[in-house]
């Protein structure tokens, strides 16, 4: 049994409409899952559930309190896939306004930087609260991290487009299964 907290305004994405993810998340991993109206989900793993997928469901369930759709976070159930936070108030400082300056600078002008970083990488990105969150392969989630961790640090948009530019023929190699 593992006890997951997510914010209370997931909450309804997790069990979907007339319970359909809760059903269908279940049904995917074996596992049975609890989800009370305070945020505190319950996974529940038996002897006979598969202990890799007790903690995949984890991360897919971790995924959508972070703001991914269920249908992106499910992505997780994938061999060679993970999901990688960044606490955005380690790069944000003390000041209340910095955060949202820190977020924008991740979303970009009409959502263009964060659209960018998932083309460019085939990773996710899910900016929610004081946290980012991707989701990607052990190719992909690298890449994309590095470029969000640029942007936190101060680096100009062109230098990270620039970077990820730079990965793209990279990331096509990885894409068509060879070995980096």
């Amino acid at each position: 049994m593992k006890i997951i907290r997510i914010p209370r305004e997931r909450v309804g994405v997790i069990i979907g409409s007339e319970g359909n993810t809760r059903r269908e998340l279940q049904s995917i991993s074996g596992i049975h899952i609890n989800i009370d109206s305070e945020g505190e989900v319950t996974v529940y793993d038996t002897e006979d559930s598969d202990p890799l997928m007790a903690l995949k469901i984890v991360d897919v369930i971790r995924a959508i309190g972070r703001g991914f759709a269920p249908d992106r976070a499910m992505r997780l159930f994938q061999d060679d896939e993970y999901l990688e936070m960044v606490d955005l108030k380690e790069f944000a400082g003390r000041k209340g306004n910095q955060l949202a300056r820190v977020r924008s600078r991740l979303i970009g002008s009409e959502g263009k930087t964060r659209a960018l970083i998932e083309d460019l990488t085939g990773a996710y990105m899910s900016i929610y609260g004081n946290s980012v969150s991707l989701i990607g392969d052990s190719v992909t989630l690298p890449v994309a991290k590095h470029a969000v961790e640029m942007l936190l640090r101060g680096s100009e948009h062109s230098t990270v487009y620039r970077y990820l530019e730079k990965q793209r023929p990279r990331l096509r190699i990885a894409e068509m299964g060879f070995d980096i």
